[in-house]
């Protein structure tokens, strides 16, 4: 990807500003800002959506940086499906990463059905989700918000070495880390050391992330009023939701000096990004195979298909919308099924989001 030397760290756990009112890192800095710091791939792990991971993923490859695409998702205490206000408006967090198109594709499954079939308070996923698209993902077990951690700031290290365990059979013990972080916070020494029991107990590595929610030190300020505006409170708020530590971009020494009583953690996060290798293809129509039904044509079954839908959705007949929908089909007809859809295609957007980032 990059003629620049290997780098002794990679960050996996990074949020753009598409973590809406908790992530400060807009994309073409961040890209900048990792080269600047000598660093050749990074992560985008936004909360629960997906948003930003396509300039993300150009950008980053027009500026020579290995883009590994991820998500932080929230798992449900339950199933996806529950909704008691008491037992199920929480949720943990959970580290995933794509290491293909596989993985991608297993990615957009898991947001999708979040949005889609789990949404409550926030997008869920659950563990029958997991289990059913875990092909081409790396899992990392999650910040001070995730199960296994939760359940050792719990003092419960039982709980914690099984959910780690059931895990590790999902995603694989060699797609499955303990995810360790330090950001000067008082606990997490004493965290990391019973999480380096677990992974140990339980026969995975170790991965040192920094849950980077803004580029530089200077812009803790900034991104603790940004949290009062996602929280509707004030910084005079004596209970409000605060950061403390350093959730910057933190430079490969620097990561690699936090993690000196766990050095594999650093370690491993390079031979993550080695493994991690999404290839996307832009430049081919991917349409879904019509059975189209005998005596018809392409044009025909989809202009009696358009037509039966527009009656179905407007009670009321109104010529506009006929109008409109007969200058589209015969739009169609005229370049072609294939050719229309490549103009309106995804590609275009990206291509225009690509250059305006680029400029």
């Amino acid at each position: 990807m990059s003629n620049a030397p290997a780098t002794s760290f990679a960050h996996l756990h990074v949020h753009s500003e598409f973590s809406l009112l908790d992530g400060m890192c807009k994309i073409p800095e961040l890209i900048r800002r990792t080269r600047e710091l000598g660093m050749d791939s990074i992560a985008i792990t936004d909360h629960g959506a997906m948003y930003g991971a396509m300039d993300f993923y150009m950008m980053a490859r027009d500026e020579g940086v290995k883009p590994i695409v991820g998500c932080e998702f929230y798992v449900a205490a339950r199933s996806r499906h529950d909704r008691d206000r008491k037992l199920d408006s929480a949720s943990s967090h959970l580290t995933i990463i794509a290491t293909d198109d596989a993985g991608y594709r297993s990615l957009l499954q898991l947001a999708t059905k979040a949005q889609l079939e789990g949404f409550y308070y926030r997008p869920r996923i659950d563990r029958e989700l997991m289990a059913e698209h875990s092909a081409g993902l790396i899992c990392l077990s999650g910040c001070d918000s995730g199960e296994v951690s939760r359940s050792v700031l719990d003092g419960n290290l039982d709980d914690a070495r099984q959910r780690a365990a059931w895990h590790a059979e999902v995603f694989g013990k060699d797609n499955y880390f303990i995810e360790i972080q330090n950001h000067g916070r008082a606990h997490q020494a004493e965290l990391n050391h019973a999480l380096a029991g677990i992974a140990r107990d339980v026969g995975v590595g170790l991965a040192g992330t920094n849950d980077v929610h803004y580029l530089r030190e200077e812009d803790a300020y900034a991104h603790e009023v940004l949290l009062c505006v996602g929280t509707n409170s004030t910084m005079d708020s004596p209970n409000r939701m605060t950061m403390e530590g350093a959730y910057h971009l933190r430079g490969p020494e620097e990561m690699i000096a936090a993690f000196a009583d766990h050095p594999e953690a650093a370690l491993n996060t390079v031979a993550i990004a080695e493994r991690c290798n999404l290839e996307l293809d832009f430049g081919r129509i991917s349409l879904p195979k019509i059975d189209i039904p005998e005596g018809e044509t392409e044009d025909s079954h989809l202009r009696k298909t358009a037509i039966r839908g527009i009656e179905e959705r407007i009670s009321e007949r109104d010529d506009r919308y006929r109008a409109r929908l007969e200058r589209e089909l015969d739009i169609i007809e005229d370049l072609g099924f294939s050719a229309y859809f490549l103009i309106h295609a995804d590609i275009f957007r990206f291509a225009r989001s690509r250059k305006m980032l680029a400029g």
